[in-house]
């Protein structure tokens, strides 16, 4: 009998009541739903705050004096970016070569970039077509939304018999490379 007692007593005392491993499988489910939900949460939140840059406008001039490109730039995206640099046809830019003005947020840019000579960019500031393109010497910042419009000189890769080539123009920034293609064009007035 004794034996057939300590073994009742040890049954009891043994594993854990239906309530209490009920309520710890719903403390379980309930922590798990809560990592899962904060989980989605952040990635949907920085995911909706991403770097998104357009390129546009883009062109490649060539003649005697040299080669030049200009292109536009939009930020799209929900955060600032700081462009690092330039790189034309697989070589980067100097800073002394890049030349960008500012468009004021809501005005709109009317007509096509253009300059007939490389040559014309010459200095800290210089003016094409009524805006004032100030010479880059570092990183630039562009606030989400932004637009800056750039012209490049010093394009020593570039030279006449590239005409009707395609050329690549690569935008770099602190998390990303943006790029497209346009065709070299000449800039031979008749």
């Amino acid at each position: 009998m004794d034996k057939e007692l300590k073994n009742r007593a040890f049954r009891k005392s043994v594993g854990l009541s239906g309530v209490v491993t009920t309520l710890i499988l719903l403390v379980v489910a309930v922590l798990l739903a809560a990592v899962v939900s904060h989980y989605a949460t952040a990635l949907t939140l920085t995911r909706s705050q991403t770097e998104e840059v357009r390129l546009s406008k883009e062109r490649v001039w060539v003649n005697t004096t040299g080669a030049a490109a200009a292109f536009k730039l939009q930020n799209v995206g929900g955060r600032d970016i700081l462009i690092e640099g330039v790189i034309v046809r697989n070589i980067e830019c100097d800073w002394s070569d890049l030349y960008y003005c500012r468009v004021p947020s809501g005005s709109t840019m009317s007509g096509e970039m253009n300059i007939t000579s490389p040559s014309r960019l010459t200095g800290g500031n210089v003016t094409i077509e009524g805006r004032t393109y100030k010479r880059a010497n570092a990183d630039i910042p562009l606030v989400s939304g932004g637009v800056l419009l750039f012209y490049i000189k010093g394009l020593t890769n570039i030279r006449s018999e590239d005409i009707g080539t395609n050329v690549g123009i690569s935008v770099c920034t602190n998390n990303s490379q943006y790029i497209t293609d346009c065709r070299v064009e000449s800039a031979t007035r008749q």
